[in-house]
């Protein structure tokens, strides 16, 4: 199998994929084959309000255990605040004193949300292994970091232990030739895998994207790939780290990483995929699934209530800068509520440095908080019988409110030209 990155490997190491590259170094042997089942060492282990302490904490009691390494361990609070009821606010506040009893040092509270917080912190770097009390949590993967999801009891098991056992996975590669057009973004390109593949596309694999059209991308473009990888089925969803890749860590202030190691070997044993990004149009999901997607042009026209440019996938800066391009100096369509809901405080605030927040206030955006929000149904959720454009990664019935509530998905550029028409748009259109 040929590619257009050409490596070399070692003589005496077998060819292998990125993803066994990884899981052998955290399961300490020089080479893993897929199908073997292999303990792993975790060099990171995050969770949030929801899926951490209220549940962690009984059962470590109840074991009479401790945690293996603190310094591993990063706590962020971003389901449910700001807390808006009395249940809220007790799940937070079980987060917030578990974290002050266990001297946590890697703790983010109402700073964003944490497949963004986490990253821009500097804790996920190339090479390492890590688990996510949290679906999306493959999102690490953009960093070629080797990171997915886990439940409750396996988190419990990796907090006391440090340790977690898999399956060594096939690897599904996506090649994308080509650049990205004007207007169409990693969402689209998602999108429009996901509607290709299904939602169990990826066979709880490793997903690796590559090629021409994945290296032009931006570090948070790119993790929007990986982030939806989730959608796409996969267990995780790598992405070879680069340069663009370490100036983005030097950024987070994160310790000196070594990219050139972590590559699929032309040689592996892998299946291809391959896409045009140059011929990629704008994709929408309709209701309610993410796998119902197709190009924007199937969906024109369809009347729009609520614009929310929100969550990890699609409220990053990178996003907002998006959806400012299409709004500078318009007003949205007269009866359409527009919310941005910007995905960390350090992404607000370098929008709001660079206008970018103030474009999209002027336009007559609602500023909402930095967390999960609407997405996870927390909030403002949306009311009954409405139409929804959102830069969300699901649009299953209810998940973001009533279940009559009909919800599309799309890119931040989509999201705020159906803004601008109070209708299903292309954005194309109004960038031209």
């Amino acid at each position: 199998m040929t590619s257009d990155t050409r490596h070399s490997t070692p003589p005496q190491t077998p060819p292998q994929t990125l993803a066994q590259k990884l899981i052998a170094r955290a399961s300490g042997r020089a080479h893993v084959a897929v199908g073997e089942i292999v303990t792993c060492g975790v060099d990171l282990a995050m969770f949030h309000d929801s899926s951490g302490p209220r549940r962690l904490k009984p059962m470590l009691e109840e074991l009479g255990a401790q945690i293996w390494d603190r310094s591993r361990i990063v706590l962020v609070m971003d389901h449910y605040v700001p807390e808006r009821d009395d249940d809220s606010r007790r799940i937070v506040r079980i987060a917030r004193d578990w974290a002050r009893e266990q001297q946590l040092p890697h703790v983010y509270d109402s700073q964003g949300i944490c497949h963004v917080v986490v990253p821009q912190h500097g804790h996920i770097r190339p090479g390492m292994l890590c688990v996510g009390g949290d679906s999306h949590s493959p999102t690490g993967g953009a960093f070629g970091a080797y990171m997915f999801g886990v439940g409750s009891t396996e988190m419990l098991g990796v907090v006391v232990t440090g340790e977690i056992w898999l399956r060594v996975p096939e690897t599904i590669q996506m090649w994308w030739d080509g650049r990205l057009p004007a207007g169409v973004t990693a969402k689209d390109m998602m999108l429009h895998m996901i509607g290709r593949f299904g939602m169990n596309g990826g066979r709880y694999q490793a997903v690796e994207f590559a090629g021409p059209g994945v290296t032009a991308l931006s570090m948070q473009e790119r993790m929007t790939l990986s982030n939806m990888s989730a959608e796409l089925g996969a267990q995780a969803g790598l992405i070879a780290p680069d340069d663009t890749t370490a100036a983005f860590l030097q950024t987070a202030g994160a310790p000196h990483a070594d990219t050139s190691r972590w590559f699929t070997d032309e040689a592996a044993e892998f299946t291809r995929h391959r896409f045009d990004a140059s011929t990629l149009e704008p994709h929408i999901a309709a209701p309610h699934s993410p796998a119902n997607s197709h190009g924007v042009s199937r969906f024109a026209g369809t009347h729009v209530d609520v614009a929310y440019i929100g969550a990890c996938t699609g409220a990053k800066l990178d996003d907002l800068r998006a959806a400012a391009q299409v709004l500078r100096g318009h007003k949205v369509a007269a009866g359409l509520r527009l919310i941005v809901a910007p995905a960390s405080i350090q992404d607000q605030e370098q929008a709001r440095a660079e206008g970018v927040l103030q474009v999209l206030l002027d336009a007559g955006a609602e500023l909402f908080p930095t967390a999960c929000g609407a997405c996870s149904g927390y909030g403002d959720p949306m009311g009954d019988d409405i139409t929804v454009i959102s830069t969300t990664a699901r649009n299953f019935k209810g998940r973001m409110g009533s279940p009559t509530a009909q919800v599309y998905l799309g890119s931040p550029y989509t999201v705020a030209a159906s803004a601008l028409r109070g209708q299903v748009t292309d954005p194309r259109e109004v960038l031209a």
